[in-house]
């Protein structure tokens, strides 16, 4: 009877572990579900983001589902780990999986009623548990779920190292705010890489993996240091920090430094939203080894372009020290009109019609017509004040604003667009769309066209000079009249130069760029007709359509920042276009480079053309005396007395009919860069020249720009160098200015 007993007795406490055996043994065959196969363990599926990479090595902005980014194990510091296996898995690098001791207590525990035997789930579990299994419904698909969970964790102990298996574990979890993997959490929590993290924060971002959502720093601060100091107080109780680190640490409180993950913010939004299209272009061209097209947010793409990180801030950094000065004398300017900005001969209808085309566009306007509502209910809807968050230079401004009132608010705001590549390369170093994305996300740079003035008249001097003119060919300052039979016009036109100054003195070609004079450049269209332009247009690289009209040697046509900038690199590359690119290579996850990229060229003048287009260029800005006129003037001169730059530049100012536009476009022998500013609406803008012409609106943004670039010199690469141009063509770009002494100690700035 005894041994009967004992065989009782031992049938009794072994059943569980017998049963237990047997339903690992029916998992394993899949009878509870199918088991990930051996392809699948060597590849666990993760959403990995695609990184925008800059030129020198910094990551710009991701495109995710998850924002997930892959860490080698030998970017992960020593305390995370310790951290880790001391607070989730003591005996981690001695068992195979699956700890038994670990469970043995656990199931003891269970049966005996103790809540303080602890947990059996291994890192390796909790890794199979995120890779291959559903979240369960009932307590029976628990079981069966962790059945599977102790074999894929048997697999996964078979073909991955330990490193490797904590390094997936850390590049799985997900830290809540945006942070998929520990390279992402480690950016949004402490704005760093995993390496550098502290004994402290390794220790917090560990403790949250208990329950990210509870133990959230950005909610609960207090329940998070208090899960932090457990953790340190696991790593003390296993000797990988001493009693007195221990003491100093839980003394100390969470110092974060959060920066989410978000479009809105970070370096360049402007450029990550452009290439973005452009990159789901690439993406469904493209097809994987393995098949299928490529994915834009899963498949962990290394994007490497050609903005450099440190240029592309000192673009964004001048552009916000010029434009919102200039708001605010904008705001000074209009002070007192009821009407602002709009002119005063605006009738109160059209200011109407322009608030009510501001809310049709506007996503509210869609959603609610999507919702079904009518055009008067909507207007209703658009009339009731409501809590809203408004951009203001001086920083956000939470109130209380109807929609329709927070339309004329943001029809004030003045914007602008801006871009700066190497003329020799194509690449493009900075990409400033607007002034905060995160409030104005329309792209003034590819996307956005406006008329382009003044800037465009280069063009035409080079038709003259390839043509044989000479810089120093004089042109009388008269009317030129373009007869309406002759060139299909509907009346006689004749340009006016600025001001209506009109005199008997005859004026250089020279003279004329530098001071942008319509006379000539009336004369050059007269001679060579629309046609010719728009074929040069064609060649330096401008898609936009543009008539072949006489109006053209003003610039009255439409194009984009990338445009000109892209044109203008044609002088300075010897008369070569090189189109502007933004992409130098794209990468799979695994380092293998999918396609290289380089710029298209086309050879648009000759390089003789080019050199004197420069050196009539630099006229604007260094001034050309005229014996005629009796001073030395240039449109551009403020570069020199104002911001006092001494080295070789280049450049052209444009300002369209009632200072709706401003513009500048400037060229060194390493970068051209242009800029545009004006307002959303053409009818919103300075009331006079002298405030809103181009040397006052554009200009200063590109100058912000070059000082910091050149105060920067060692790191950006970029030196105030001379331009490339032979002595021939400065000897033939003497006019005899030199007999009348040395003019440029008073330079007068023309407009």
């Amino acid at each position: 009877m005894n041994k009967i007993k004992i065989i009782f007795i031992w049938l009794f406490v072994t059943s569980p572990f017998l049963i237990l055996f047997f339903l690992v043994q029916l998992a394993s065959f899949g009878y509870f579900g199918e088991l990930p196969s051996f392809d699948q363990l060597e590849n666990p599926e993760n959403n990995l983001a695609t990184q925008i990479i800059s030129e020198d090595g910094e990551v710009l902005g991701k495109y995710f589902f998850e924002n997930r980014t892959k860490a080698k194990f030998s970017e992960l510091p020593e305390n995370l780990i310790e951290a880790l296996i001391s607070t989730e898995d003591i005996r981690f690098r001695e068992h195979s999986g699956v700890d038994v001791r670990s469970l043995l207590r656990a199931v003891t525990g269970a049966i005996l009623g103790k809540k303080s035997a602890g947990g059996a789930s291994t890192i390796t579990q909790q890794l199979a548990k995120m890779l291959f299994t559903e979240r369960p419904s009932t307590g029976i698909e628990r079981i069966t779920q962790k059945l599977k969970e102790w074999i894929i964790s048997a697999q996964l102990e078979r073909r991955y190292t330990k490193e490797e298996i904590i390094t997936m574990y850390l590049n799985k979890f997900d830290w809540v705010n945006n942070a998929v993997g520990i390279k992402s959490a480690s950016r949004v929590y402490f704005n760093k890489d995993p390496i550098d993290l502290s004994i402290s924060e390794s220790a917090m971002l560990v403790g949250m993996l208990k329950n990210p959502s509870l133990y959230n720093p950005n909610r609960r601060i207090e329940l998070t240091k208090e899960r932090r100091d457990v953790v340190l107080s696991q790593m003390k109780k296993y000797n990988f920090i001493t009693e007195l680190l221990y003491d100093t640490l839980v003394h100390q409180g969470i110092k974060l430094d959060f920066k989410q993950a978000s479009h809105n913010e970070g370096l360049a939004p402007y450029f990550r939203e452009y290439l973005r299209g452009e990159l789901k272009k690439w993406c469904n061209k493209n097809i994987k080894p393995g098949g299928g097209k490529y994915n834009l947010y899963t498949d962990g793409l290394k994007v490497y372009t050609t903005i450099n990180s440190r240029l592309q801030r000192f673009a964004e950094d001048a552009m916000k020290t010029h434009i919102s000065a200039l708001q605010q004398d904008f705001y000074n300017h209009w002070e007192g009109y009821t009407k602002a900005p709009y002119p005063d001969e605006f009738e109160w209808e059209q200011i109407t019609e322009i608030i009510d085309q501001g809310m049709r566009r506007s996503d509210r306007y869609k959603k609610l017509k999507k919702a079904g509502f009518n055009d008067e209910e909507i207007k209703e809807n658009f009339n009731i004040k409501v809590p809203m968050t408004l951009f203001s230079w001086n920083g956000e401004i939470d109130t209380l604003l109807s929609p329709r009132d927070s339309i004329w608010y943001n029809k004030f705001f003045i914007h602008s667009g801006m871009m700066s590549m190497d003329p020799k390369t194509g690449f493009v170093k900075s990409y400033v769309g607007g002034i905060n994305y995160k409030y104005f996300k329309y792209d003034h740079v590819v996307v956005g066209k406006r008329q382009v003035g003044s800037t465009f008249k280069p063009f035409l001097y080079s038709l003259a000079i390839q043509e044989g003119y000479s810089p120093c060919y004089e042109i009388p300052n008269v009317p030129v009249v373009f007869d309406k039979k002759r060139w299909g016009l509907e009346k006689d036109w004749a340009p006016k130069n600025s001001g209506n100054e009109f005199d008997e003195h005859t004026l250089t070609l020279k003279f004329g760029l530098a001071n942008s004079i319509n006379s000539v450049t009336a004369y050059i269209m007269k001679q060579f007709g629309p046609r010719a332009v728009v074929d040069l247009a064609k060649k330096i690289g401008i898609k936009s359509k543009i008539l072949a009209v006489p109006s053209l040697c003003l610039g009255t046509f439409d194009l984009s920042v990338y445009e000109m900038v892209g044109a203008y690199s044609t002088f300075v590359n010897s008369g070569v276009w090189t189109e502007p690119v933004f992409i130098t290579k794209i990468e799979d996850k695994n380092g293998v480079v999918l396609e290289d990229f380089s710029p298209k060229t086309q050879e648009a003048m000759s390089k003789k053309t080019a050199d004197m287009m420069i050196r009539l260029l630099q006229g604007v800005v260094d001034g050309v005396y005229s014996p005629s006129v009796g001073k030395t003037r240039g449109t551009g001169v403020r570069l020199r007395y104002k911001y006092g730059f001494t080295n070789e530049i280049g450049g052209k100012t444009g300002t369209t009919q009632n200072q709706s536009d401003g513009w500048f476009i400037g060229i060194t022998p390493n970068l051209v860069t242009g800029v545009w500013t004006g307002c959303e609406d053409r009818s919103a803008h300075f009331r006079d020249i002298y405030y809103g012409q181009g040397a006052n609106t554009a200009l200063p943004v590109y100058a912000e720009y070059l000082q910091r670039v050149y105060k920067d010199t060692a790191k950006t690469g970029v030196y105030p160098i001379q331009f490339n141009v032979s002595k021939s063509i400065d000897l033939e770009m003497d006019c005899g200015e030199e007999l009348h002494g040395n003019t440029n100690k008073e330079l007068d700035e023309e407009f």
